[in-house]
């Protein structure tokens, strides 16, 4: 009988563990993708009887509404009424649409405060051909279950896509507290939701929809809470995600080529080339006497002796990644594509609808001819991803303060580091942001930061005779905005109110101390850190 039980058992764990574990499904040009957490299983047609709840995918409807018919709304202001308030602002705060949107804050997106009516709803729907679903305001439920093939048309035709895929991007940089865009980069801009589970209402359903960067529709629907699909299923998302070139990919960036070194002349099959767009091969001749041969589709233009390119912002990307560095390793490449955008944003001039920069070493170089296939893959991979939170520099090989070194990204690359790993070591008070939303994570305490750096200098004697402790290279002290301070391991970042009170300095030695023991039991013993710090700052 015992055997038996054993047997019975042994057999009913896979079976759990395939009940815990089932796959995602993902909707993506016309196919129908179950995946693991780590790997593609299975591809077919995506059929037209599956169905998937609304789930918070309505509120992009009504943004969507919003603005392409240029509506005024006032912003939602929190007073504390409402539970759902927890997904908009704290009480006596408001939000704006955007980042209603982001958050998923459906009392900012409800009809009747946004004076939407029935009638003027369904008419604006029927001139875009939109499915019997969304013609109704009253559907507009998250347990609305709608044809996933019908949604998936209704979000390639949605109007104000431009707009809602530069904002969803913000869903991915904050999933998994960052962990997300680590390992997608930029592919996805989506709205997540999540719905009571079909069979069982006490469990949840949850996934995404929207778009990928060159705006393909897409959908996902799996077990789980929206944030739980892309926490786990983020391996698996990565190995099937393309990494096409967005559809948005920037205003023009004019660029003065060959700054710091006059030309003469710069010719065609031997003749010289006439002001004015070029296309075709040239070869450029400097006062120098140096000569180089440049290609051109149209993008670069000879005014009377000087060269200029106009190039969409994510092609700049790709041609002063392929003349500063190289595209491998990927992940040192993508870190790179990350810091020169950002440099990008932090130094160009404006001129016009362009940004302006020289083509020098005193900014950054800029390959005369259009970039290769794999420079342009590691563009469009970042697209729109930016530093926010401090300057950013690099270099070739010497590292620095806010200065990305190529030569240790490659070398941190090649131990298994990912680019949003190589970027905070570098940078460790930035955060991963988008171009035009920048907004830093961590607010630094440049005088908190310089008083521990300058008292580490006097402990060290006497904590390196601690059991466990390991000086940290790299750290960041962030401000903090509420609660009890604390450290964030995973980004090596200290959050305290600032440096001026006794009580301020005990808790920065404090959260250091956490940082420093970390590897070791004696950094989770509260009391030992806490009678430590004293110790070190008090005796």
């Amino acid at each position: 009988m015992q055997r038996l039980l054993v047997c019975w058992l042994l057999c009913l764990i896979p079976a759990l563990a395939t009940a815990q574990d089932e796959p995602l499904h993902l909707a993506f040009k016309g196919d129908l993708l179950s995946l693991s957490r780590t790997q593609l299983l299975s591809r077919e047609p995506l059929p037209d009887t599956l169905q998937t709840p609304l789930g918070s995918v309505w509120k992009l409807f009504v943004y969507s509404w919003l603005v392409d018919t240029d509506a005024r709304e006032p912003a939602y202001e929190c007073r504390g009424q409402s539970k759902e308030e927890v997904y908009c602002c704290t009480a006596g705060g408001k939000i704006e649409r955007d980042q209603a949107l982001v958050k998923s804050c459906g009392l900012y997106f409800e009809p009747t405060r946004l004076g939407i009516s029935s009638a003027d709803w369904r008419a604006y729907w029927q001139t875009r051909q939109a499915p019997s679903w969304l013609l109704n305001l009253a559907s507009l439920q998250p347990d609305t279950r709608v044809p996933v093939a019908e949604l998936l048309r209704s979000l390639a035709l949605l109007p104000a896509q431009d707009q809602a895929r530069r904002v969803l991007l913000d869903v991915v940089l904050n999933a998994a507290d960052g962990n997300v865009v680590g390992e997608l980069g930029s592919r996805l801009r989506v709205k997540t939701w999540s719905w009571r589970g079909d069979r069982d209402p006490a469990s949840r359903q949850g996934g995404f929809a929207g778009w990928t960067a060159d705006g393909t529709p897409i959908w996902a629907g799996g077990r789980g809470t929206s944030q739980r699909v892309l926490r786990e299923y983020g391996p698996a998302l990565a190995t099937v995600l393309p990494a096409s070139w967005p559809a948005e990919t920037g205003k023009c960036v004019e660029v003065s080529l060959f700054s710091r070194y006059p030309l003469t002349r710069v010719l065609s099959g031997g003749r010289v080339a006439a002001s004015g767009p070029l296309q075709g091969d040239y070869r450029v001749e400097f006062a120098s006497g140096n000569q180089l041969d440049i290609h051109s589709d149209g993008e670069l233009f000879l005014m009377k002796d000087q060269l200029v390119a106009r190039l969409d912002r994510e092609e700049y990307v790709a041609r002063v990644l392929q003349r500063e560095a190289t595209a491998e390793p990927a992940e040192a490449a993508k870190a790179l594509a990350v810091a020169i955008r950002t440099y990008l944003l932090q130094n160009a001039t404006r001129n016009g609808d362009c940004l302006s920069i020289d083509d020098s070493s005193q900014r950054q170089r800029v390959a005369p001819r259009p970039a290769s296939a794999e420079a342009r893959n590691i563009a469009a991979w970042t697209s729109d991803l930016v530093l926010a939170g401090s300057a950013v520099t690099y270099h070739s090989d010497q590292p620095g303060p806010d200065k990305l070194s190529w030569q240790q990204a490659v070398e941190q690359a090649n131990a298994g580091q990912r680019y949003d790993a190589i970027l905070l070591h570098a940078y460790p008070r930035a955060s991963l942001s988008r171009w035009d939303n920048p907004v830093a994570s961590c607010e630094a305490l440049p005088a908190a930061q310089d008083w521990l750096q300058k008292q580490r200098r006097g402990w060290r004697p006497r904590l390196e005779s601690e059991t466990g402790y390991n000086e940290v290279s790299t750290f960041a002290v962030c401000r903090l905005t509420f609660g009890r301070p604390y450290v964030d391991r995973e980004r090596q970042r200290i959050y305290v109110r600032g440096v001026l009170s006794l009580q301020d300095r005990l808790d920065l030695t404090h959260e250091y101390l956490h940082l420093a023991f970390e590897a070791h039991p004696n950094g989770q013993d509260e009391n030992y850190i806490e009678g430590l710090a004293r110790h070190l700052l008090l005796e």
